[in-house]
């Protein structure tokens, strides 16, 4: 009976060791409310909007980096969206020490370091834009999150309409359209993972780096003709890193869509047309 026992103990500890050591795709991947499952990432169900919260509202802190946030949360803590400071955004623009190099200073007081700046996922706020690679990296770090690769990305955006040159202003993607729209406006530009406005919208950050491209042509009609800048044969700014932006914006018409690349941008180049999304 003792040796059973023992032999029991023992395969039960051999279950929970091969728990402890089994890799990570091979567990079960619970995404949070403000994410969607797409093979072992949680891609975020929409556009990053990036808020000033002060450290000291540790409440608010913990529900942004557990994925619970709500705009609501946001707006009744007084919360303050950060990006483009002109219209269609009207957004405040980011403090001095949240600078586009994306060397931030920390709050003071703020234990441990903080920006006091985080990327959140919510419906029914136009997206942050104005802000440069590297404040978005920064942004997903403080909210426990990361940007998507562009493989990431690529895999997330997988059945998104491509609606071109139409625009309803209710259900197609915004890809023909006056402004950028709020996140989830669209009711059916969500991919089959279920990620909303990855066509159109504003162009979205991807992590990688690559060349900074300087030559633009199409995909093959068959692809969708979506814009493809990528490579080209040398400028003034070759020397300079470019990184990846995925989808399009709201004003490309055809050449948005899920293979839309942009890569002539530097990490350090806020736009007003681009954006970005987060994953864990």
């Amino acid at each position: 009976m003792e040796s059973m026992r023992a032999i029991g103990a023992m395969a039960g500890a051999a279950a929970f060791l091969a728990v402890l050591v089994a890799p990570a795709g091979a567990r079960t991947l619970r995404c949070a409310a403000d994410a969607v499952k797409v093979g072992t990432t949680c891609v975020d169900k929409y556009e990053a909007s990036v808020w000033q919260i002060h450290p000291s509202n540790t409440w608010l802190v913990k529900r942004v980096q557990s994925g619970k946030a709500t705009l609501a949360d946001l707006t009744a803590a007084g919360a303050v969206q950060l990006g483009c400071n002109f219209a269609p955004y009207g957004h405040a623009a980011y403090p001095a020490g949240f600078p586009d190099t994306g060397n931030w200073t920390a709050v003071v007081g703020s234990t441990p370091p903080s920006p006091g700046v985080f990327a959140v996922s919510v419906a029914g706020v136009v997206p942050s834009a104005c802000t440069s690679w590297l404040q978005a990296a920064q942004a997903c770090a403080a909210s426990g999150k990361r940007l998507l690769t562009n493989e990431e990305w690529q895999r997330a955006a997988a059945g998104t309409p491509d609606p071109g040159a139409a625009d309803d202003a209710f259900t197609t993607c915004a890809t023909s359209s006056a402004n950028p729209v709020a996140t989830g406006s669209r009711a059916t530009c969500t991919s089959s993972w279920g990620a909303f406005d990855m066509t159109g919208n504003v162009w979205e950050w991807a992590g990688d780096w690559t060349s900074n491209a300087d030559d633009c042509t199409h995909w093959p009609a068959g692809l969708g003709d979506d814009v493809s800048c990528v490579g080209g044969p040398g400028s003034a700014f070759s020397n300079l890193p470019g990184v990846m932006r995925r989808g399009g914006s709201w004003n490309r018409v055809t050449e948005a869509g899920v293979f839309a690349v942009n890569a002539s941008n530097d990490p350090s180049e806020p736009r007003a047309d681009t954006g970005f999304r987060c994953g864990r």
